[in-house]
């Protein structure tokens, strides 16, 4: 790659990082393109697609940010503080920063990496939650599908009163939890979403087609 070249990727690269962490993964490709001062075309040419750039710039931070607070979580010696701790981590990832919950939701399925880091995280989230119900303090029939729905349903209320009350978030989460304790469970009234249905909601509540 030639010298202006190389330039030109590390302000794009610079530039994704910052729009994609203030305003989520979806930002448009000519702002970026902007503020990096290239054209569109360079953007294009250098990286070819908006899922090459999230995976160039943003897999690597969300592994690390994701498995950490999986790590911190199963850490604990406390089963149901170690759950509570990844709820209220991943949660508060959300609200500090949207391109994570872009990946905690999966919103882009075409950026390979990214979706590894996906999987790795679901993966991590499904001890956190086994092993909270394995010591008895977590209701025992709630699945890593209605984790992904709480964390989509957070995305959406974290990100929309992010001006008017920036500590909401945390209120919902506090209820959630608390109706999360095996001894306020009782009887659901419907199944938990497939993995299917999981995806095809997350695509509607971030808008993808």
């Amino acid at each position: 790659m030639r010298a202006d070249a190389r330039r030109n990727a590390e302000r794009l690269r610079t530039a994704a990082a910052e729009l994609f962490r203030e305003r989520g993964l979806q930002v448009s490709l000519k702002e970026i393109a902007r503020r990096a001062g290239v054209s569109h075309g360079t953007l294009y040419n250098l990286y070819g697609s908006r899922e090459a750039l999230i995976d160039e710039v943003i897999a690597d931070l969300a592994a690390d940010r994701l498995e950490e607070a999986a790590r911190q979580a199963l850490a604990r010696t406390d089963a149901w503080d170690g759950f509570a701790y990844y709820i209220e981590t991943v949660c508060e990832l959300q609200f500090t920063d949207p391109a994570i919950s872009d990946v905690v939701t999966g919103r882009y399925p075409d950026a390979a990496r990214l979706m590894a880091v996906c999987a790795r995280s679901h993966d991590a989230a499904t001890r956190v939650i086994e092993r909270a119900q394995r010591a008895g303090a977590l209701r025992p029939d709630f699945t890593r599908q209605d984790l992904l729905f709480l964390f989509g349903t957070n995305a959406l209320l974290s990100r929309a009163a992010k001006d008017t009350s920036p500590d909401a978030w945390r209120r919902g989460v506090a209820f959630m939890l608390d109706g999360l304790r095996s001894e306020a469970a009782r009887p659901l009234p419907a199944g938990p979403l497939t993995e299917g249905q999981v995806v095809e909601v997350m695509n509607h509540l971030s808008g993808t087609p």
